[in-house]
């Protein structure tokens, strides 16, 4: 079977190394050998397939380094090693070869060494899940210019450091920010409100459908608290994940702007500062965990506004205030999302508001009372004066007001 073309193997009981036969097949074109039982090191044979577009080997046994002649398959669009015990370095390619990735998934291995330079030249890549690795450095920021196309990033649970490049917000159709579980520092850029795919994330033009929809897009991202893998879907979903990094200084009020995201995850960090008070401009947001920071002041009223809310944490930060009342906050009923904050009160807390805990609204209420009440003395004073006064200042009305004063005083006297 030389002339084989698409060899999709996946989801079977297979064991063992990749057979020597596969290496007498140099124009397939897809091979999918994924969710099996295969294990050893990938044979350098593989990158003689210079034909072969679409690569799943993920879910399997595999170990070891990458071949050094990796880059050779420059046709690639496809590449899935995702869940495999693959480690070492991502192989460099020599400057004549080109690169036609647009799809690259290295997640759940043991690959180490910087974001993988080789990359650089991949400017057609419109997802890269490199999560749960041993990488490490500075996210280059090269990373915004390089890939103009991607739509997902994912960079999850490895050990990248120092701060996020703002230019990553030149990437204005990305849709899905995963950079949770690293030690980057600094703040959150306020340029990531720029967006526009997180902002109309409807407005989306489908992406081209592969062969089978097998190879479309998808993602693994903490989804509401669990780890849930998207595909073909992701084309609507939007949303950023910062959590347990060590963020500082304020959330940027620019991320109101993100109005189309559905998550948005920064628990887990060191930011200060308020909950920006337009976080109910996020219209589709179903999912918002602040928790395990060190936010001061109230949750914004606009909170109300979230109609689809149905996972939020604010829990162990400084906050104080009223728990907004509203339709949707209503039924978020579990007091734990708002533990470890000794200033909050109200539903479904079971600390009652005392007046030091008023609202805005409430406060501004008062003070409208307050100013009635004055108001109202104030006419009352004013118009005792004035009368007085009118009797000084005019002699007819001071006459008659002594006659009418002298004439009660003799009925009175008559009567004693």
């Amino acid at each position: 079977m030389p002339n084989l073309v698409f060899l999709q193997l996946y989801n079977n009981s297979l064991v063992g190394g990749i057979p020597p036969q596969l290496c007498r097949l140099p124009l397939v074109r897809l091979l999918d050998i994924s969710k099996n039982q295969l294990a050893g090191e990938l044979p350098s044979c593989l990158c003689d397939f210079r034909s072969l577009q679409y690569m799943d080997l993920s879910n399997n046994q595999f170990s070891g380094k990458l071949p050094d002649c990796w880059w050779n398959l420059q046709d690639l669009q496809f590449m899935d090693l995702s869940n495999n015990s693959f480690s070492g370095k991502i192989p460099m390619a020599v400057p004549s070869q080109t690169c036609s990735l647009r799809w690259l998934y290295l997640a759940r291995n043991s690959f180490i060494g910087a974001f993988p330079p080789v990359l650089r030249s991949c400017n057609s890549l419109e997802t890269v899940d490199i999560g749960n690795n041993g990488f490490f450095g500075v996210i280059p920021p090269w990373i915004g210019s390089r890939f103009p196309l991607l739509k997902i990033l994912s960079l999850r649970s490895n050990n990248f450091t120092g701060e996020i490049p703002p230019r990553l917000s030149r990437h204005l159709g990305l849709q899905l920010l995963d950079m949770a579980s690293n030690s980057l520092t600094g703040s959150i850029p306020a340029s990531f409100g720029s967006f526009t795919s997180m902002k109309y994330p409807k407005n989306l033009s489908a992406t081209a459908s592969l062969y089978w929809s097998k190879y479309d897009d998808k993602i693994n991202i903490i989804w509401k608290g669990q780890e849930q893998i998207f595909q073909s879907a992701t084309q609507s979903l939007a949303g950023i994940d910062l959590s347990a990094n060590l963020l500082s200084r304020c959330i940027p009020k620019e991320l109101t702007n993100l109005m189309g995201i559905q998550f948005l995850n920064l628990s887990r960090n060191h930011l200060s500062c308020g909950i920006p008070k337009d976080i109910g401009s996020l219209t589709y947001l179903e999912s918002l965990d602040l928790s395990s920071n060190e936010l001061l002041g109230g949750i914004p009223p606009s909170m109300s506004n979230l109609s689809w809310l149905n996972t939020f944490n604010v829990s162990n930060n400084l906050l104080s205030g009223k728990i907004p009342a509203g339709s949707q906050m209503q039924t978020l009923t579990d007091p734990s999302i708002y533990s470890n904050n000794s200033g909050l009160c109200g539903f479904p807390l079971e600390t009652p508001c005392a007046n030091t805990f008023l609202t805005q609204n409430e406060r501004n209420g008062g003070n409208e009372d307050q100013w009635l009440y004055y108001s109202v003395i104030a006419g009352i004073v004013f118009g005792f004066w004035l009368w007085f006064g009118m009797l000084f200042i005019v002699k007819t009305w001071r006459c008659a007001f002594l006659l009418f004063v002298d004439g009660m005083q003799c009925k009175v006297m008559k009567k004693a």
